[in-house]
């Protein structure tokens, strides 16, 4: 099930952080959309109606709902960063078509030995990972031939 702007709302509260208008035209904008927006399709949305709202207080309220695990974060071919409320509550992976932009969501990874071998390699304590795969989706392929 994923999150609603009332539960990220709560989780912020919970966290001290203050529920101001331009937040939760953010948190509104972020539980309404079906697909990951970047920062400025975010400052689009929420600019008519918040007119004053500046981009840093986007690119905030984004570091603060990746850091608690509330959005997803992807990493776009365009080297832009695209987000969406987190809708699956498990751990999950990604792969983001380079054509269209689409993006489907997978949870069967196992990287638990790949994790202990780069560790003891390198000497790195890992506390967490990103896995995303870059291709074409079918009907970009079909589109391709």
């Amino acid at each position: 099930m994923g999150f609603t702007d009332k539960k990220l709302l709560s989780v912020l509260k919970k966290h001290g952080y203050k529920l101001t208008p331009q937040r939760r035209a953010v948190l509104k904008v972020l539980s309404s959309s079906q697909e990951h927006l970047t920062p400025a399709d975010i400052f689009e949305k929420v600019q008519p109606e918040y007119p004053g709202i500046g981009l840093v207080t986007i690119y905030r309220l984004l570091q603060i709902l990746t850091e608690f695990g509330l959005i997803c974060e992807i990493h776009a071919n365009d080297n832009s960063r695209r987000y969406l409320i987190r809708r699956q509550p498990e751990h999950h992976h990604h792969l983001i078509c380079s054509s269209c932009g689409t993006v489907v969501d997978f949870t069967d990874c196992d990287l638990s030995g790949l994790g202990k071998r780069l560790s003891r390699e390198t000497g790195f304590e890992i506390e967490t990972h990103l896995l995303e795969f870059v291709g074409l989706c079918r009907s970009c392929q079909k589109e391709a031939t």
